[in-house]
């Protein structure tokens, strides 16, 4: 991710004046999960992924796509294109935007208690987080219908 400082001020005032807009969230009721070591965990990511036969994303999207526990990543494409980051690192290791592999090697040493059997992407860089309010609340229901204790979050 490029830090503010290193954009030319005008983008970087543009992108100052998009979060200073941004809508306050509601603070809801906090659910407490069971231990990690006995969590389900899964990954829900912005970075606009999805496996190569999907529809791929399109700018504004709010929809998501759904990437198995067990994919394959030589299955798995980035369609989020953007200027603000270097798409090389993910073609050089998945992981850093979608740490799937990470989270297999702590359900093998007992460190999480599984890997979840679905995980979500979605496309990033939405200026209003309310339009994916209907579409975040469907994957939260797929996430406890799929036995999830724990959602890592992994903002791209």
């Amino acid at each position: 991710m490029v830090r503010l400082g290193d954009l030319h001020p005008v983008e970087a005032e543009h992108l100052l004046a998009r979060a200073a807009n941004m809508p306050a969230m509601g603070v809801e009721r906090w659910l407490q999960p069971p231990p990690v070591t006995e969590a389900t965990v899964a990954i829900v990511s912005t970075a606009g992924l999805h496996r190569r036969n999907d529809e791929r994303f399109r700018a504004g999207s709010i929809d998501y796509r759904l990437i198995p526990g067990d994919v394959d990543f030589a299955d798995v494409v980035l369609s989020h294109i953007s200027a603000n980051f270097d798409r090389s690192a993910f073609q050089q290791d998945p992981n850093i935007m979608f740490p799937l592999d990470r989270l297999r090697e702590l359900a093998e040493s007992g460190e999480i208690g599984g890997v979840a059997n679905w995980h979500y992407s979605f496309m990033g860089a939405l200026p209003d987080p309310l339009l994916l309010e209907e579409t975040g609340e469907e994957v939260g229901r797929l996430l406890a219908a799929d036995g999830v204790d724990v959602a890592l979050l992994v903002p791209v």
